[in-house]
């Protein structure tokens, strides 16, 4: 009996998604476990992301799927739980992106394995979005991505670059190879270190092993590309400070960020528990907070309906080389990845979460800054 009313308010939940309970369309949740609606109210996203890990319910169309809902607002209807509220309550009153806190995401998520990435991402292992303005494969938007960052901050040969949160070397490699840059990055990957010294030791690339808190010299330009998302509400400050230092005058940063519609202090519970531990979206207002002061914004590009096209084309690489993955990774985890992959899908479509481009210059360009698209 409990459970028949735990179904019955999913019911109505749903209903504004247009999301039916074993329905016949291909974005309908299939249920095979009816414990599944209990666990929900009990746990929230949590339990929804792990029963799906349990194959407790399927969707033939998971991206379809979480973007009505997440479209619709019912994920905000759900009461908060006691994990819910503990995340919230550790968010505000402790640093989770303190200096020692920032290296979990390092062992949780980027160092899993390059073999992951190679069978996810495009051929430089690209870890953000793609700009598919007229691309039509994924190497071709994640090029088109990087050129689009050089040609914004202006880059010339021989000029130096110092990307925080360089992950795989994508850009240090691209702007290497395709401007004449010399570039320098951080990232708390060994992983990702060791990869951009094999990949890159024939280019001016140097990859480091380093909190980006602790990076110095000066460049002729920064840029940071899927990192801030790690950094947290009470590192903002610290974070543009860093950039600020490093950048010499008259030269550009450019943030690219995943960005959310509204402030808050933590992540969604089951990405900060499987995917990005400790991870924020930082919000319009929390951005321009922080740089007061030390930064201009000359742009502000928002293009995260690309986001939505780079992560299904992420997961439709990783389903066709999931048979080379499956020696090494379970079948709990395909299904974790997937998830990830598809619900992010939904939502940037559901454009419930946004992908900014923003270029900065600490006094701003003498004349005005042109636009680049």
């Amino acid at each position: 009996m409990a459970n028949d009313k735990f179904r019955e308010q999913a019911e109505r939940l749903l209903a504004p998604a247009e999301v039916t309970i074993n329905g016949p369309e291909p974005w309908d949740i299939q249920v095979h476990d009816e414990r599944l609606f209990a666990r929900v109210f009990a746990e929230g996203s949590l339990g929804f992301g792990e029963a799906y890990m349990d194959g407790w319910w399927d969707s033939g169309r998971l991206d379809e799927t979480m973007a009505r809902i997440l479209g619709s607002g019912a994920q905000h209807l759900i009461p908060r739980n006691l994990k819910t509220l503990r995340l919230a309550l550790a968010a505000r009153w402790t640093n989770r992106q303190n200096k020692k806190r920032a290296w979990d995401v390092g062992d949780q998520h980027y160092n899993l394995g390059n073999d992951l990435f190679a069978a996810t991402f495009d051929s430089r292992l690209t870890g953000s979005c793609g700009y598919w303005k007229e691309a039509t494969d994924l190497d071709a938007a994640q090029d088109a991505k990087l050129d689009l960052i050089c040609r914004k901050i202006g880059l010339r040969a021989g000029q130096s670059v110092f990307d925080i949160g360089c992950g795989w070397g994508a850009f240090m490699g691209f702007a290497a190879e395709k401007y004449g840059a010399h570039c320098t990055g951080v990232t708390i990957s060994r992983e990702q270190v060791s990869y951009i010294a094999e990949r890159y030791s024939h280019l001016p690339v140097n990859g480091m092993l380093q909190d980006y808190r602790d990076a110095t010299g000066r460049f002729d330009h920064v840029v940071s590309m899927g990192m801030f998302e790690h950094v947290g509400p009470k590192n903002y400050r610290a974070y543009f400070e860093t950039a600020e230092r490093l950048l010499e005058d008259g030269g550009f940063f450019l943030l690219h960020t995943i960005g959310s519609n509204r402030s808050t202090n933590a992540i969604d519970p089951w990405m900060d528990k499987y995917i990005f531990v400790n991870g924020v979206l930082p919000s319009v207002a929390q951005i321009g907070e922080a740089i007061e002061g030390l930064f201009m914004v000359e742009d502000w590009h928002n293009f995260g309906a690309d986001y939505d096209k780079t992560l299904v084309a992420w997961y439709e690489k990783f389903h066709s080389n999931w048979d080379s993955l499956k020696e090494r990774y379970d079948e709990r985890f395909y299904r974790m990845w997937k998830f990830y992959l598809l619900a992010c899908a939904g939502g940037f479509r559901s454009r419930n979460i946004q992908l900014w481009q923003i270029v900065l210059a600490k006094r701003g360009v003498p004349g005005g800054y042109a636009t680049v698209r």
